[in-house]
């Protein structure tokens, strides 16, 4: 059995956290001064909470109207330069607090902010990547015309679904522009014969002093510039033969 003096100590600290709540509710409760931008809110915590519900996006949305985000002020005036797309109408629900905390995180878990879950979106703009996101700017992807959904998944950015590598080395002197083997931004099929050393007519001729015929996928017996005899897959060139 507890003994009194413990149920008498436990009911004198919470009892000295009440009145100090009372008495000093925006020290006791708050988790910290607003964003600058809110300031002038710092003592009035209903506007954006609801009692003993916490905040409520009912009253965020009073201010910020959903159209106008990354557009406008709460004011009304343009934005002239903002880092903040203009997506929040795509969403499927009005969850504020999913993204946004308008109190300073503790300082240890202050990088830690959660990232966007692209499930939020409704299905028929998630795959629109560049509403929100520019193109990577590295040789890679430079000149990709595709859908990001073809090598990426909104989860994360990396890792990529696809490693060239693994198909056909881009090393010099196959580190050409993507469209020069896949015609049209279609990443699914490939051609040999985009470029001018790579001519059909004499490619099939050579084959075809070799005994070859009927070479429709080139990356599986030469997986590499240097891959000149077509050592990659001795068994895929002979089913080629067939």
């Amino acid at each position: 059995m507890t003994p009194r003096w413990v149920w008498i100590g436990l009911s004198t600290v919470l009892a000295a956290i009440l009145v100090l709540a009372f008495l000093f509710p925006h020290q006791m409760v708050s988790p910290g001064d607003l964003q600058p931008a809110h300031a002038g809110l710092q003592q009035d915590c209903f506007a954006c909470h609801d009692a003993f519900r916490g905040a409520a996006p009912e009253r965020c949305v009073k201010c910020h109207v959903v159209a106008d985000i990354g557009r406008r002020t709460t004011k009304g005036a343009p934005i002239a330069w903002s880092r903040m797309p203009p997506f929040h109408e795509a969403l499927l629900e009005r969850d504020c607090m999913a993204c946004h905390t308008d109190h300073p995180r503790p300082r240890l878990t202050r990088n830690l902010a959660p990232a966007f879950d692209h499930a939020l979106l409704k299905p028929d703009v998630r795959g629109r990547c560049a509403t929100c996101h520019g193109p990577p700017k590295d040789d890679l992807h430079r000149g990709v015309t595709a859908s990001c959904g073809q090598c990426h998944s909104t989860q994360a950015w990396k890792p990529a679904s696809f490693e060239h590598s693994r198909y056909f080395s881009l090393a010099p002197p196959h580190d050409a522009k993507c469209s020069t083997c896949h015609v049209g931004g279609n990443y699914r099929t490939y051609t040999c014969y985009g470029c001018h050393e790579h001519q059909k007519a004499r490619m099939e001729a050579e084959h075809l002093e070799e005994g070859i015929r009927n070479i429709q996928n080139c990356a599986r017996c030469h997986r590499s510039a240097d891959d000149e005899h077509g050592d990659g897959d001795r068994r895929s060139r002979e089913t080629d033969e067939d």
